[in-house]
């Protein structure tokens, strides 16, 4: 393997971080999942406007390829590599109320977490009959459910057109991944392994193999940010009762993309905000004050739709995941301040 050639439109952190020096140190490393340099780094090279560029296959990646992660970590989350993470997730410790009780400007929330088993290696990496285990195992657990998050398990793999046509319309089914997915190797043997559990009142959601094992979501209409939090929490004490997640006191929740570690959380809501449109600057002054990042409703690198914004938390390490919920409510509701000025403002011209 030679080092990359990079170009001037390689902006990701891997891009500025794999010097010569540790290209040279990594080249011949292999995980004892048969990892290498190359296969972490093949999605930023193929991809040279992705933002970070790497992808861990195996939880040892980040210990066999350290000194390409621990910067691209440090930078993303703000993170000091010597720091431990720590984990919060009682609702009691939340200081919130509904931001938006008249429900003029959220239109939903949506709580996620990632996990991945402690067992297998990550999305990249793993095999054909390691990803129907852990769908075995997922199913087995989630079957278990109690109360209101109990519910139904549908496989991809054969599905009927009509529970297709379903769960389009509820806004559930995943697809194979884009571009970086693909490069990552987490679309093969698609869609075999993968599929998606709802309860019954549709407020409790967990996708089965797409870039995580276990993409674990709580979501409704409206901002009772609390409600959907606390539902989230009961859900994870639930399944880790059957389910050994991957964990480490350095960097948390193990995730295959290195800015969903620590936490593996990611807190949004889905808010109407057409005067704040108008004036991205001060949009994203308020949003980079309170750690938020702004997406398209429909994901990442998807367009705004109709004023609507996807508001979300963006550190994830070093934090807990109250103060990842937190971040996300003190920021929305300096937004729909701001919202409100600039309504009345335009209002009284």
């Amino acid at each position: 393997m030679k080092y990359p050639e990079f170009t001037k439109q390689h902006q990701s952190l891997m891009a500025s971080n794999l010097t010569q020096a540790v290209f040279t140190q990594l080249q011949d490393v292999v995980t004892t999942n048969g990892v290498t340099l190359n296969d972490v780094i093949n999605s930023g090279l193929l991809n040279p406007d992705s933002d970070i560029g790497v992808y861990a296959w195996d939880t040892e990646s980040y210990q066999d390829f350290a000194s390409l992660f621990n910067p691209i970590i440090s930078q993303y989350h703000e993170f000091n590599e010597n720091t431990l993470h720590t984990t919060n997730l009682n609702p009691d410790n939340l200081n919130i109320n509904d931001p938006d009780p008249n429900n003029k400007y959220i239109v939903s929330t949506r709580i996620r977490v990632g996990r991945n088993l402690a067992e297998m290696p990550l999305g990249p990496a793993i095999t054909k009959a390691q990803r129907d285990e852990v769908e075995t195992q997922t199913v087995t657990a989630l079957t278990k459910m109690t109360g209101s998050l109990s519910g139904q398990y549908f496989a991809l793999s054969g599905m009927s057109d009509e529970v297709k046509t379903q769960l389009i319309n509820d806004h559930f089914l995943f697809k194979a991944g884009d571009r970086f997915f693909e490069a990552a190797g987490l679309n093969r043997d698609w869609p075999e392994g993968r599929g998606i559990y709802h309860n019954n009142d549709k407020t409790f959601l967990v996708w089965i193999n797409e870039e995580d094992q276990l993409r674990i979501i709580s979501m409704q209409a409206g901002g009772n940010i609390t409600e959907v939090f606390t539902r989230l929490t009961t859900a994870l004490t639930e399944l880790e009762q059957h389910l050994n997640f991957s964990f480490t006191q350095r960097l948390g929740y193990i995730s295959s993309c290195p800015t969903n570690l620590g936490t593996a959380m990611r807190a949004s809501v889905h808010i109407k905000l057409p005067y704040l449109g108008k004036n991205m600057p001060l949009f994203k002054s308020i949003t980079k004050t309170y750690h938020l990042q702004i997406r398209g409703i429909h994901g990442e690198h998807s367009a705004i739709e109709g004023g609507v914004y996807d508001i979300s938390n963006r550190r994830r390490l070093g934090i807990t995941e109250v103060e990842c919920v937190q971040d996300l409510y003190n920021g929305v509701l300096a937004l729909i301040t701001q919202e409100k000025l600039l309504e009345q403002s335009l209002k009284q011209a």
